[in-house]
Formats: structure tokens, sequence, C-alpha cells
């Protein structure tokens, strides 16, 4: 197999370690993963952390962490401060970047913390050089075209669309100047795939979780994939390469 699949581990090694946790980095690190993907947003005092929902209600230990409001209505303390099930603090961008070597592929899920994320990269170019750029938002995506224009972007969907929506799709990736784009299974055909990449866009699928999956993924010339177990991706990569 001579063409190079991009393996990213889905907020770490998810599968293995709580999510978006230095330990999830670690395991999909030392996996051998090519990039690690990561949900980005910030605090009320400014702070940009690795969460990937909007409140701590899911990943809270207990009753004392639900209910309390948005992440960006909390400060950087009294997230860390509240009990997560996983026994572990909130992570910070700054402390993800420093756990790793890898690529990240930060995902923007609040488009407020745009101007903090490329002020921040902006500060730290040997991190910004090993960054991609993700959002299912298109917003953060355009701004990030002028405030990082180095910093390759990506869309992401949840579904490919029909014929109807195409043109509205291939706007979206052409005002953001796009280097990838990131479809789920769903709608997606090898001819939509052959189509993308004949733009010039890297197409990469989600989610990878069943080796059927990677060999669909493979057959069918996508550029890479997400997944929550990367280490069985990286078997079935493997075994793939040898059959």
């Amino acid at each position: 197999m001579s063409r190079r699949f991009v393996t990213v581990g889905h907020r770490g090694a998810m599968a293995h370690r709580p999510e978006n946790s230095l330990a999830s980095f670690a395991l999909a690190e030392e996996a051998g993963v090519d990039q690690i993907e990561l949900d980005v947003r910030m605090t009320a005092d400014g702070e940009l952390v690795v969460l990937h929902d909007d409140t701590l209600d899911r990943v809270a230990a207990d009753e004392r962490g639900r209910g309390r409001g948005p992440v960006s209505e909390l400060t950087l303390a009294e997230l860390r401060e509240t009990p997560l099930a996983s026994g572990l603090p909130v992570v910070t961008l700054a402390e993800a970047y420093e756990a790793t070597s890898v690529e990240i592929q930060a995902e923007i899920k609040a488009p407020a913390c745009v101007e903090a994320f490329a002020a921040f990269l902006r500060s730290h170019p040997a991190y910004a050089a090993r960054t991609w750029v993700t959002s299912f938002h298109p917003e953060p995506l355009v701004a990030l075209r002028t405030l990082l224009p180095d910093v390759p972007r990506g869309l992401i969907v949840g579904s490919h669309p029909d014929a109807d929506g195409q043109a509205a799709l291939a706007a979206a990736l052409a005002e953001i100047a796009a280097s990838a784009f990131y479809c789920h299974w769903t709608g997606l055909t090898p001819e939509h795939v052959a189509h993308w990449q004949g733009l010039g866009y890297q197409v990469h699928a989600w989610p990878l979780r069943e080796r059927d999956d990677l060999e669909r993924a493979l057959a069918w010339g996508v550029d890479g994939g997400t997944a929550d177990d990367p280490l069985a991706l990286l078997a079935w990569l493997r075994e793939a390469a040898s059959a």
C-alpha cells in the first residue's frame, strides 16, 4: 500500500483513556497516530481549554458539576475545581500541545474562541506548524483564513449533501480555502471522494469503528480517517499493508 493514509485519534485514544485527557493523547501518540484530534473552547476568563461539550454535565463526576451552565461562563479555576468522572482535570490547549509532538487537529467547537486561538498559535509558531484546524462551523474557518493563513483548514460535515446541496458545500470550501473535507459516511460515495479530490481537497471519512470501515476507506481512496480506538485502526492498517 503506497499511498499514505492519515490516521487520527479521536479525542486522543478515547476508547481506552478518558477523552481529551493528557493520558488519552499520550496513548494515541505512543500507538503511532499521525494526528490527535481535540476540541477547543474558551472559558469566561479567556483560557483555551480542551472540551467536547459546551457544559460539564456529561463528564462531571456527580451533581456538583451538572447544571452549572456553559463552559464559556465558567473560569478555568471553576472548571478545575469540578470533579470529573475520569478523575482527571480539564486540560488547557497549551498543556495539550506541551504534552504532544505529533500533528494536532484542533476542532473549533466555539466560534467565539477564534481570535484567542489564532493569537495562541501566532505566539507559538512551532505549534502552528503541526496544526490542522477544523470545524463544523464555516465562519471561524473563514476568519482563520486571514488570521492564520498558513495553518491548513478543513470543514467537517455530518453527512454528504445531496445534489442540490453540493453547490453550497463547494462554495463553503472555496471561501474557507480548505485543504481538507471531513465527511461522515452518511451519503458519501466513491464518486464523491473522487470529485472532491479532483478539486484539490483531501477527503477524510469518519468514524472508523470497524475494520470494514477502514477497508471501505482504502477501497474508495479516502485520504484519512478518525477513530475512537486508534490502536485498533493502526493494527488494521498494518494488516492491510502486509496483505
